[in-house]
């Protein structure tokens, strides 16, 4: 059974003191270098996702026990952690005082236990801070209506509401509710004040805690996520009856968004889900984080729709959704539109993205490449990100070279 050298404790002795050990030397490390996810796993050594890249951080793998008593610790009730060994997928949060909290999954493996923590930072963002255009503040603006934010995992929508929640709660006197699994930044009653209820542990469901919020005198609600029929719904209610509903849906861009929406209703649901959002929709934020240009960190490329009277008409005829793609573009000067391939192109010529990465990230990447040559401003780069994971000094051998001490080579 492998060791921790640092203070000559088997690891049969020392797992039960992984969090307030050598863990949390590997958390401070991990949040220093802006990892955004850290993976504990039975058999490997410990990972974390720093500038989009899964790094090692250790040397040593870890074992089926200590994976499982750093389960245990992460825990925060009694009863799950008696049933431990019975438990398959398992979310909580999680704290370690002075640096932040973390949003942890638990879950089973070839039989054994593995751990991902996400990071979340104990400030909350702005939208500086996450380098996000400008017309967001306009959109956390509205009093009511839906908005979402959309995204695949890992594309920073959560920050993203986050933000928009500190701007209403530092500007307006209001009642924010938000239902999230798990709860992840915690907000402080500034001008607002803001009730955060964790699904599991405050209400039972997302649907459950939706419907009560709508008794609790609510001027804005957060949903972590629209996952079903039933809340797409009663989210839809709410906007229609003048409150403003913020949440996310795990969708590429604004018209996928849309027919994903529509396509969780029957078919004879359809024409009336199509008016409904036709009306209550304001905007959609879609996210991609893109490689940054020196290869230290990444930026978000956002399509942002803003809802106009010609849009509407388009979302109540399933025939014209299409046409919203070209009507996002034409309404960047007027509305604060964008399209994603008009954000990466802003993204090279300001020299925050590379040009090959950005047409890699484009809807049409040949059709970039041509804007870019017709509209100036394409620059090739000089491979910095290759350059960047192999350096040395990079974050993935600073992290190994720093934590060895911790464990045995």
């Amino acid at each position: 059974m492998p060791t921790l050298k640092r203070d000559g404790l088997s690891s049969s002795k020392r797992v039960s003191l992984l969090p307030v050990g050598p863990m949390v030397e590997i958390f401070k490390a991990a949040v220093q270098r802006g990892a955004s996810d850290i993976h504990f796993k039975s058999g490997d050594v410990v990972r974390a996702r720093i500038h989009g890249a899964l790094v090692p951080l250790t040397q040593q793998r870890l074992n089926g026990e200590q994976v499982k008593q750093l389960a245990m610790k992460l825990m925060p009730h009694d009863e799950d952690r008696a049933r431990i060994d019975h438990i398959l997928d398992y979310d909580c949060s999680w704290g370690l005082p002075g640096l932040g909290r973390f949003r942890v999954n638990i879950l089973r493996q070839r039989s054994s236990f593995m751990i991902v923590m996400r990071v979340i930072p104990i400030e909350i963002p702005n939208f500086e801070d996450l380098r996000l255009p400008p017309v967001l503040r306009e959109i956390a603006d509205y009093e009511r209506g839906l908005i979402l934010v959309t995204g695949v995992t890992g594309s920073g929508k959560s920050s993203t509401m986050a933000a928009m929640i500190n701007h209403i709660n530092a500007t307006k006197p209001m009642h924010i509710v938000t239902l999230e699994n798990p709860v992840e930044f915690l907000h402080r009653d500034q001008r607002s004040s803001i009730t955060q209820r964790d699904i599991g542990t405050d209400t039972e469901t997302f649907m459950m805690g939706l419907r009560a919020s709508l008794r609790q005198d609510p001027d804005v609600i957060l949903i972590g996520e629209m996952r079903d029929k039933e809340t797409v719904d009663t989210a839809l209610k709410a906007a229609e009856t003048g409150h403003l509903v913020i949440s996310t849906v795990h969708t590429k861009n604004a018209v996928q968004t849309l027919s994903r929406l529509i396509a969780v209703f029957d078919p004879n649901e359809q024409e009336m889900i199509r008016i409904r959002l036709a009306e209550s929709m304001q905007a959609v934020i879609s996210q991609r984080l893109v490689p940054t240009k020196d290869g230290m960190g990444r930026v978000p490329a956002c399509e942002i729709m803003r809802v106009t009277g010609t849009i509407r008409d388009c979302i109540r005829d399933q025939d014209r959704l299409d046409e919203i793609f070209d009507l996002i573009e034409e309404g960047r000067s007027q509305y604060g539109s964008q399209s994603f391939d008009q954000h990466l192109m802003d993204l090279v010529k300001s020299d925050q993205v590379d040009f090959k990465v950005a047409k890699a990230a484009a809807n049409n990447p040949t059709d970039f490449d041509l804007k870019m040559n017709t509209f100036g401003g394409r620059d090739t780069g000089s491979g910095v990100m290759a350059e960047a994971e192999t350096a040395p000094g990079s974050p993935s051998q600073d992290l190994a070279g720093e934590l060895t001490e911790f464990y045995g080579s």
